[in-house]
């Protein structure tokens, strides 16, 4: 197994532990949260960047990476909506579009084409690491006032997840067609 991927599979470890530390109540596990869940997004830079630039890409890391990347972010999100730091209708709008693109991709598959991921996808997936990173910090520092900002982020997340889901769709309205 190669570097990139067992990153990508670290990337799931940290998310286990990052899920047992938000479930645990209290400041230290707030903080550990924090520090799996930037661990865990480090290795996403760090595993696609690595597979590029060494020639090291494989349909393991095709497979796992997104999926690896999902698992992470989703996670996060459904422990935080108890809290009222992830507003539900925001969530099943982010979900619905990560369905629609992997029904999308499997047609495409299936069809014997590959979708690679775009831009907007990108920037959706760094604005959504960003913004959970910043309200998993506001959850360790125990700031109850930065809430709504802590909601203004996932809806900024949820716009960009539409309007990278209605770019991707149209791109690849071709692959429903047939």
């Amino acid at each position: 197994m190669n570097l990139p991927n067992k990153l990508t599979l670290s990337r799931i470890g940290c998310t286990i532990l990052m899920v047992v530390f938000l479930l645990i109540d209290g400041p230290v596990f707030a903080w550990l949260s924090v520090a799996m869940f930037v661990a865990a997004s480090l290795t996403d830079m760090a595993d696609g960047h690595i597979a590029r630039s060494r020639n090291l890409v494989t349909n393991l890391g095709k497979f796992m990476d997104p999926l690896a990347d999902k698992i992470l972010n989703y996670s996060v999100m459904v422990l935080l909506v108890p809290e009222g730091l992830i507003p539900p209708v925001a969530l099943v709008i982010i979900l619905f579009r990560e369905f629609l693109v992997s029904g999308i991709r499997q047609v495409a598959v299936e069809q014997g084409k590959v979708i690679a991921a775009n831009i907007w996808g990108k920037i959706k997936t760094l604005v959504q690491d960003v913004s959970l990173a910043a309200i998993l910090l506001f959850r360790a520092i125990d700031v109850s006032f930065l809430a709504p900002m802590a909601c203004a982020l996932i809806w900024l997340c949820a716009a960009l997840t539409v309007i990278s889901g209605v770019i991707y769709l149209v791109q690849n309205a071709d692959v429903l067609r047939e």
